[in-house]
């Protein structure tokens, strides 16, 4: 995602006057902002930092989704609308068949180890931003027996 698209689609937002939709863009563009002035490049703001905030903002809306109580079906609404605008801009995560054929494809020999903790910390790397941790673990676990 590229942090131009974020920005034109937030003024794009201003001007239907899409108060709900604009909130929620411009909660991620000053998120990317911030990232990039830790990481010390406020000016040329890379794609994959871009990806990577997308990504922890979604979590985040997810994890304030699901500890909304049930009776509050106003915030429930807002909560759930926000993290529906999160994912429309968030990267296309790895589905559980193309994570298995990564792995057999790339960690074939680590895999025969049956060592979960060392396959973990081969495979997390180079599937971080790409697939689900908690997905990953799992297809690891069912790989291990």
């Amino acid at each position: 995602m590229q942090f131009d698209t974020l920005q034109k689609d937030m003024i794009a937002a201003m001007k239907a006057r899409d108060k709900a939709r604009k909130d929620a863009i411009s909660s991620l563009v000053s998120d990317v902002k911030k990232a990039a002035i830790d990481a010390g490049t406020r000016d040329d703001i890379k794609d994959e930092l871009v990806d990577q905030v997308i990504l922890k903002s979604l979590k985040t809306a997810k994890e304030q989704l699901d500890s909304c109580p049930a009776d509050r079906t106003d915030l429930k609404e807002e909560y759930q609308f926000r993290y529906d605008v999160i994912k429309e801009y968030a990267p296309q995560m790895m589905g559980e068949d193309e994570i298995k054929k990564f792995l057999n494809d790339n960690f074939a020999e680590v895999i025969a180890s049956k060592n979960k903790g060392q396959i973990m910390k081969e495979v997390m790397p180079a599937l971080k931003g790409k697939a689900d941790g908690k997905l990953i673990n799992t297809i690891v676990a069912e790989l291990c027996k």
